[in-house]
């Protein structure tokens, strides 16, 4: 429909820095170029940007690897009143690709939505000599104009990535992206579509939101939880400091198909006894981990140990008691 609106949300991220060396694909200082520039730059775009067809928003400025609670609130609070919109189609997020499968995956896993909710970045800054921001804003424009798409989705490279599988694989090539073993959604060629599978759909992990509000985070407080890693030699110290730190949930990044060192292990089930939250996902890149009858942990199969952590808390969120 002609009078359907696309909404563009900034966050910051490589995509809107800039460098003192055009060449410089490394020593650029991120979120320095406002969403709203990044647009009218772009021939594609800038004809849309202030026709009503375009609605474009600076949510936050800020390098990814700095993404914190606050912003993830104003984000999703955004997210959803524009979802809620009945002339918006889709929607685009500009974001910096150090967390941006974080971001996608909790925006997933709060809000299920069923229009396009489209995440898009870049490796080079806006000002390189051969910027990939430009193709990626496009690329996800046409996803985010599907009439059929749904989900949260992260854009890149040309690659279509659900918000459950998408991963950070590489900290410099422009397709710096993967869904390992289950594949991209498909591809932006020419700027048409190519599905090669289903968008994707809420699915509900029984640690994640199932029924949490997005109005309920604005004075939410935030459940501690943090990601130890089982290694050799691992030992209980850690968990023991971050008990005493009074963490609420604990994540163990576990070798393998969950397996986690004894001593690592013990510490973790006394944690458990004390009313801590514990959750194991792999530390591998590929496949899901098939956990068995007897295992003394909980596991969240099919979850990076960063995703695990966004589950949980969102769980331990839903969990506790409301206040009247």
């Amino acid at each position: 429909m002609s009078d359907q609106k696309i909404v563009f949300l900034g966050t910051g991220g490589t995509i809107a820095g800039t460098a003192l060396n055009a060449l410089d694909h490394t020593g650029y200082t991120a979120a320095q170029v406002g969403v709203h520039d990044l647009l009218t730059a772009l021939p594609g775009l800038k004809a849309g940007v202030g026709t009503g067809r375009y609605v474009v928003e600076q949510v936050a400025q800020l390098d990814s690897k700095d993404m914190g609670f606050d912003v993830w609130v104003k984000l999703a609070l955004r997210v959803a009143y524009f979802l809620e919109q009945e002339d918006v189609q889709g929607i685009v997020i500009t974001h910096g690709t150090d967390t941006l499968e974080e971001t996608a995956y909790f925006l997933q896993a709060l809000l299920g939505p069923a229009k396009p909710v489209v995440l898009t970045c870049a490796m080079r800054p806006s000002d390189a000599l051969a910027p990939d921001g430009p193709q990626n804003l496009l690329d996800a424009l046409v996803v985010a104009s599907s009439a059929t798409g749904c989900g949260v989705t992260v854009v890149c490279a040309g690659a279509i990535y659900g918000a459950d599988d998408v991963q950070k694989i590489h900290p410099s090539r422009l397709n710096a992206f993967s869904a390992v073993d289950a594949g991209p959604i498909g591809f932006v060629e020419q700027g048409r579509l190519r599905l090669l599978r289903d968008w994707p759909h809420a699915q509900v992990n029984e640690m994640a939101s199932g029924g949490l509000l997005v109005s309920q985070l604005a004075d939410a407080s935030w459940p501690r939880v943090e990601i130890v890693m089982s290694y050799a030699g691992a030992d209980g110290t850690v968990v023991r400091a971050l008990l005493k730190a009074g963490v609420q949930g604990l994540v163990v990044a576990a070798t393998g198909n969950g397996t986690v060192h004894q001593d690592l292990e013990t510490a973790l089930v006394l944690a458990m006894q004390q009313g801590v939250k514990v959750t194991r996902a792999t530390r591998c890149a590929e496949g899901r981990m098939l956990p068995g009858g007897n295992d003394a942990l909980p596991a969240a199969p099919g979850l990076t140990p960063v995703k695990a952590r966004i589950a949980l808390m969102l769980g331990l969120m839903r969990a506790a008691p409301k206040s009247r």
